[in-house]
């Protein structure tokens, strides 16, 4: 790699202290992911630059995921009126640093980046009907005084655990700081039941909080949809299985569920989204 740059440039946008919201594939209920994408779509946002992927993934074979082959891809767009860049990625393979430095050249030298929020979910223990929070790693006392009034627990104290990697969001926010780029990883609770499946309720919450931090002006409308019709589904499912909505009413009074409980209730969920989707 020593020469070559790890990314492919398609246009410059018209970017300056600009804020970068990384979402990656894979991470609990693909928040990362869903978030990027309805930011996308909703802002019209327009692709400007990718990483080149032989360089980071493995491609002498793709994983497949409901009989669709999975491609690994990293994109960047644009969204040049509201000053916001948007970084859809899967996770590189190897070579962490390498990649991690191509995206920081893209943000800080193209895109003039000041800040960078990542996205990703967490599994809870909670219920659906519950209200999502958000807990935020942040890179620096700066980024975390200046979050204590957008409804975030800054307080939370997290470490890597002792003999365990760091996760990819962490490792970008050190880097990010050694260029002088404040950054925080948002993590969103999504319900155990609901990892294999959608999680509306979540996407909403980080959405609201880079809406209300960015100023962005969002349209939720089909996002409340979105929430609307999976309650729906899912009152359907305990109405037809009482023992199930017995599970979740537990949850929602924070009672813990066995083994063979918790395992039904994600089972069957699972099971009837997908037959309805």
């Amino acid at each position: 790699m020593t020469g070559k740059k790890p990314f492919k440039i398609l246009k410059e946008p018209a970017l300056q202290s600009s804020s970068l919201v990384v979402g990656w594939s894979e991470d609990a209920g693909k928040i990362g992911g869903k978030v990027v994408d309805y930011l996308k779509r909703n802002l019209e946002a327009e692709e400007f630059a990718e990483i080149e992927l032989e360089c980071f993934f493995p491609l002498g074979g793709v994983g497949v995921e409901d009989d669709v082959a999975q491609f690994p891809e990293s994109k960047f767009y644009s969204c040049d009126d509201k000053n916001l860049v948007l970084l859809s990625s899967t996770p590189p393979r190897f070579d962490w640093y390498q990649f991690l430095t191509g995206v920081l050249d893209v943000a800080q030298n193209l895109c003039h980046v000041k800040d960078i929020y990542t996205v990703g979910g967490m599994i809870s223990p909670g219920a659906h009907t519950t209200p999502r929070l958000i807990m935020p790693i942040v890179s620096s006392k700066e980024m975390k005084m200046s979050l204590n009034e957008f409804g975030v627990n800054v307080d939370m104290d997290y470490e890597t655990p002792h003999g365990q990697r760091p996760t990819l969001s962490s490792y970008l926010l050190w880097a990010a700081k050694g260029r002088g780029i404040h950054g925080a990883s948002l993590w969103v609770p999504v319900p155990f039941y609901l990892v294999s499946s959608e999680d509306p309720r979540a996407w909403k919450r980080a959405i609201e909080f880079l809406d209300n931090r960015l100023s962005l002006k969002i349209d939720y409308a089909d996002l409340n949809a979105a929430i609307t019709e999976q309650n729906q589904k899912i009152a359907q499912l305990t109405s037809r299985m009482p023992e199930l909505g017995n599970y979740i009413q537990k949850l929602e009074t924070n009672l813990a569920l066995s083994n063979e409980e918790g395992e039904r209730l994600a089972k069957e969920v699972e099971d009837f989204l997908k037959r309805k989707g």
